[in-house]
């Protein structure tokens, strides 16, 4: 089966929207914290979110081939749209923001040139690289016009989210005492029903 007008775009979309995505994250690493500091980990694709954009594009071709007026909702891939360009732009925010302090795996050692950052992006939410990326996966299933992917995305992004927020914190109080708690207190964390 051919694919229409629609689906090309969408899926055209959807690529543009992972490759930039990753290969902006590696790029802004790299040049952030120097190229032989940075590896592929960096591109933020693990084995499960590998599992999930396999599962994302079956679902999408399997209502194309049975339930293709699925995919004829342009006013949900529109909206899917924003919300990828959305979280792209809340989350190199956030990078740019934090410059060296940004990294992609938690710091569970205090380093010299560790500070806390609350300017910025950072003014308004604790976490905005995770509010961004949640809100860009999230996007790209409306994108495509998969309800069963945007349910499961947003339930397991939002967990895992709110694991590895818990855990951050934990070791943000442990390095800024005082100060973190305040700005925990009066700044909210950026994803939903995480305090």
């Amino acid at each position: 089966m051919a694919l229409g007008l629609a689906a090309r775009i969408q899926l055209l979309r959807f690529l543009a929207a992972v490759l930039f995505f990753h290969g902006s994250e590696y790029i802004l690493a790299a040049s952030i914290h120097g190229r032989s500091s940075v590896t592929l980990s960096s591109l933020l694709i693990s084995k499960q979110y590998a599992v999930a954009m396999i599962c994302a594009l079956l679902e999408y071709k399997i209502e194309l081939v049975f339930f293709p007026e699925l995919k004829e909702n342009w006013w949900m891939s529109n909206i899917g749209l924003m919300m990828v360009i959305i979280g792209e732009v809340i989350r190199k925010a956030a990078v740019l923001t934090a410059r060296r302090s940004f990294t992609h795996t938690i710091r569970v050692y205090y380093e010299n040139h560790h500070q806390l950052i609350t300017h910025g992006i950072y003014r308004f939410m604790r976490h905005p690289g995770y509010c961004g990326f949640f809100i860009w996966a999230t996007g790209t299933q409306l994108m495509l016009c998969n309800p069963i992917c945007i349910v499961a995305f947003t339930m397991v992004t939002w967990r895992f989210f709110y694991r590895r927020i818990r855990f951050e914190e934990f070791f943000l109080r442990q390095f800024f005492g005082s100060q973190y708690v305040e700005y925990a207190r009066r700044v909210p964390s950026g994803l939903p029903f995480i305090k």
